[in-house]
């Protein structure tokens, strides 16, 4: 028996991913035979040039896409053997979502978009659980706004309270600070972070700017769908150096 007594818990795991799109001659290989841990409460990034396959790994890591071949698992549930039905419930129940564009539904209010997912899967929010989210968040005063009535940065923040409210597993963010100028973003990043550290959350986070990939405790390179490198406690000025040895 091990005596080590730090038991690594891994979040989502893939092995020997592969993901084409397109056939034959016109195929493009966008993964090329990924293996990648994700480990339980740590903020993990993905970085790499234009057409590196991040997105790709983000959305076939999250059952949002499915590889070609290989596995991918969340948790200790395996994606690729399960049904579509199947994947989309793995989704509901273990998985956050936060895109670059809000996907707010504009006729909902700030709450009820918050509250949305878990209105749809018939479950219950925790009201300590919410008051502490919209506390930190900074959105107890937006509540009965509609998105159009909320600047981009608050939509975010609504976005990513939405992602946190059922408490998932693994929260998947593409390029969360994307569309928020600065302050926003450094509000939003430094938020989930604090997710991180506080309570424990999982996140894996597909960005493109190195001052976000700062955030992150460990951040993954990907070139021409392989990882390449990674980085533990990564700060701006070593992600920009290292970007700018990588192909673009």
């Amino acid at each position: 028996m091990s005596t080590d007594t730090t038991t690594i818990e891994l979040a989502a795991t893939m092995r020997s991913g592969y993901k084409d799109y397109g056939h034959g001659d016109s195929a493009v290989r966008a993964l090329a035979g990924i293996n990648v841990d994700i480990v339980k409460g740590e903020f993990t990034a993905i970085m790499g040039p234009s057409g590196s396959g991040k997105s790709t790994l983000l959305h076939t890591l999250a059952g949002l896409d499915r590889l070609t071949s290989g596995t991918s698992t969340i948790g200790d549930k395996e994606i690729a053997a399960m049904s579509e039905a199947q994947v989309t419930n793995v989704r509901r129940e273990h998985i956050g979502f936060v895109f670059q564009s809000f996907n707010l539904i504009p006729s909902l209010t700030a709450k009820e978009n918050i509250t949305l997912p878990m209105d749809i899967a018939g479950t219950k929010v925790a009201p300590e659980w919410f008051d502490e989210i919209i506390g930190i968040l900074g959105l107890g005063n937006r509540l009965t706004h509609l998105p159009t009535e909320l600047s981009g940065g608050q939509q975010q923040r609504v976005a990513v309270a939405r992602a946190l409210v059922s408490r998932p597993e693994i929260i998947f963010a593409d390029e969360p600070s994307g569309n928020l100028d600065s302050r926003s973003g450094a509000e939003l990043l430094t938020f989930m972070r604090r997710a991180v550290k506080e309570f424990g959350q999982t996140i894996v986070m597909v960005t493109h700017d190195p001052t976000a990939a700062s955030y992150a405790d460990r951040i993954l390179f990907l070139e021409d769908g392989l990882i390449t490198d990674e980085m533990r406690e990564p700060t701006h000025e070593l992600v920009f150096d290292k970007m700018k040895t990588m192909g673009h």
